[in-house]
């Protein structure tokens, strides 16, 4: 009886002790997981999201403005046009060049009235005469270099003038052939000459006048 009545009592004390700490221990260790996992779960897709549109960013970074314009083209929209006869092609092409050639000749139109401001502005240095009206012969005034042929001259005509666009002073010289025919001038003599008739093979002047003889 004693065995009977002891075991019961162990029985009964045993589900007693069983079920005490699973009821308290059960919502903590519900409790614990669950707090964890929360942000963990918040936190990945940040994490993973941030490296994701770096490498999305990174290939516009590395196209080029050629690209670029070309894929901008290429997905803008775009109006069909209708499509057109050969006349209505040739008309529209033939106006557009017109208005090219209006534009050319308001700009040419516009460069020379700026050239002539800038010479009538800025005066020029002293140059070689060089005159020429209508009907009549150009001439030329120049410093003799050679007086060696018979009836002969070379005559060196210096020129000074500003460069029509930079404005810069340019000086140029260039050497021409004259008839002398009393052989009248001399080397270093400064002489006036005129447009005449071929006279030789490189003869195109007519020594008119010294104006300076060489010292």
């Amino acid at each position: 009886m004693k065995e009977e009545q002891d075991q019961p009592q162990t029985s009964e004390e045993t589900p007693a002790a069983e079920e005490t700490p699973p009821a308290e221990e059960a919502p903590a260790a519900e409790e614990t997981p669950a707090a964890e996992e929360t942000p963990a779960a918040e936190e990945t897709p940040a994490s993973e999201a941030a490296p994701a549109a770096e490498e999305e960013a990174e290939p516009a970074e590395q196209l080029s403005p050629r690209e670029r314009r070309k894929i901008a083209r290429a997905t803008a929209p775009h109006e069909q046009r209708q499509q057109r006869s050969t006349e209505d092609r040739v008309r529209e092409r033939t106006e557009q060049r017109a208005q090219k050639a209006q534009a050319r000749s308001r700009w040419r139109q516009k460069k020379r009235e700026k050239a002539r401001a800038v010479a009538t502005s800025a005066p020029a240095p002293e140059q070689a005469a060089i005159t020429r009206e209508p009907g009549t012969r150009k001439t030329q005034q120049g410093l003799v270099v050679s007086s060696k042929g018979d009836k002969t001259i070379t005559v060196r005509i210096d020129r000074v003038g500003r460069h029509r666009v930079y404005g810069k002073v340019v000086r140029q010289s260039s050497t021409l052939h004259a008839h002398d025919e009393r052989n009248e001038a001399g080397e270093g003599d400064v002489v006036r000459v005129v447009e005449a008739r071929p006279l030789s093979r490189t003869k195109r002047w007519r020594l008119v006048q010294v104006l300076e003889k060489a010292r």
